[in-house]
């Protein structure tokens, strides 16, 4: 009998971890266009990713793949967009007082008609603030 309870206690523990881990990371999902001018920004957003490890998920789905094609099917995309960034399945995220979509390039990167209003330093605050929730 005391052989059974510390199983199923065991497994319980087993099973609180592994979801309470899970819970805590943040999932991020990245639609991009492998092209030469957002290699950049691709490279500074992967430096910000690596920065916090096992704390965010991020998956990358390349525009020009028929992988990301279903991708931007799943999420409604249908205009042309360089990049869409989704911080827990949203693409708006509130840093300081001001709202931001993670769309187009960064500000000052790329050409003028493609760039957001948001920064690589937004993108790192917004993730740190959802980190911090979790």
């Amino acid at each position: 009998m005391k052989k059974a309870a510390f199983s199923v206690a065991l497994l319980l523990a087993v099973f609180l971890v592994v979801n309470a881990y899970s819970a805590e990371q943040v999932r991020v999902e990245v639609l991009y266009m492998n092209h030469g001018p957002l290699r950049d920004t691709i490279a500074k957003m992967k430096k910000v990713f690596s920065s916090y490890g096992s704390r965010i998920s991020v998956s990358w789905h390349d525009f020009n793949t028929e992988e990301g094609e279903q991708f931007m099917a799943k999420k409604g995309i249908r205009q042309h967009v360089p990049l869409v960034i989704w911080i827990n399945g949203k693409t708006k995220a509130t840093v300081g007082n001001r709202e931001m979509t993670f769309s187009g390039f960064p500000t000052g990167s790329g050409p003028a008609f493609f760039q957001g209003k948001w920064t690589i330093d937004d993108l790192n605050t917004a993730l740190a603030q959802v980190a911090a929730k979790k």
